[in-house]
C-alpha cells in the first residue's frame, strides 16, 4: 500500500494558491466522470517545484469517504509530481463518482488527465 504523504513543497495549501491554479491566467483543464484537473503555469524556476492540491466536496460522500478519496489521490499524485515540469500547479477536484472508484482507477485517471492538462498548457504557451 503506497504512502499517502505528499511532500510539503509539492502541496498547495492556501485558498489563494488554489484560486490562482483554477482561475489564474495561463491555465488548462481536463475532466472526466471521476475527476477534473486544473493546471496552471506559475514560474518555471527551479525553486518552484510542481505542486498539487485536492478538492473533495460533500457531494462525493460523508467524511470517511471524502478522506479515503483524498488519501488515494494524494498517494497517486506522488509519482506524478516527480514528472511534472517545474512551476506547474495542479488542482484535482473529485466528482461524486470517485467515491466508488478503486485506487488503480483513480490513479490511472489522475495520470491521464494531468498529462492532458499539461499538454494544453504547453500548447497555449
Amino acid at each position: 500500500r503506497p504512502t499517502s504523504v505528499l511532500p510539503t513543497r509539492h502541496r498547495l495549501r492556501t485558498q489563494l494558491e488554489f484560486a490562482l491554479a483554477v482561475r489564474g491566467s495561463g491555465r488548462a483543464r481536463a475532466g472526466s466522470r471521476l475527476l477534473v484537473v486544473h493546471a496552471n503555469r506559475t514560474d518555471s524556476r527551479a525553486e518552484n517545484p510542481p505542486r498539487a492540491g485536492f478538492v473533495v466536496s460533500k457531494a462525493v460522500g460523508g467524511a470517511v469517504v471524502r478522506n479515503r478519496v483524498k488519501r488515494q489521490l494524494r498517494a497517486a499524485s506522488r509519482p506524478l509530481v516527480a514528472e511534472l515540469p517545474t512551476g506547474v500547479d495542479l488542482v484535482v477536484r473529485a466528482q461524486p463518482a470517485a467515491s466508488e472508484a478503486s485506487y488503480q482507477t483513480l490513479a490511472h485517471e489522475l495520470m491521464s488527465l494531468s498529462h492532458k492538462a499539461v499538454r494544453q498548457l504547453r500548447m497555449s504557451a
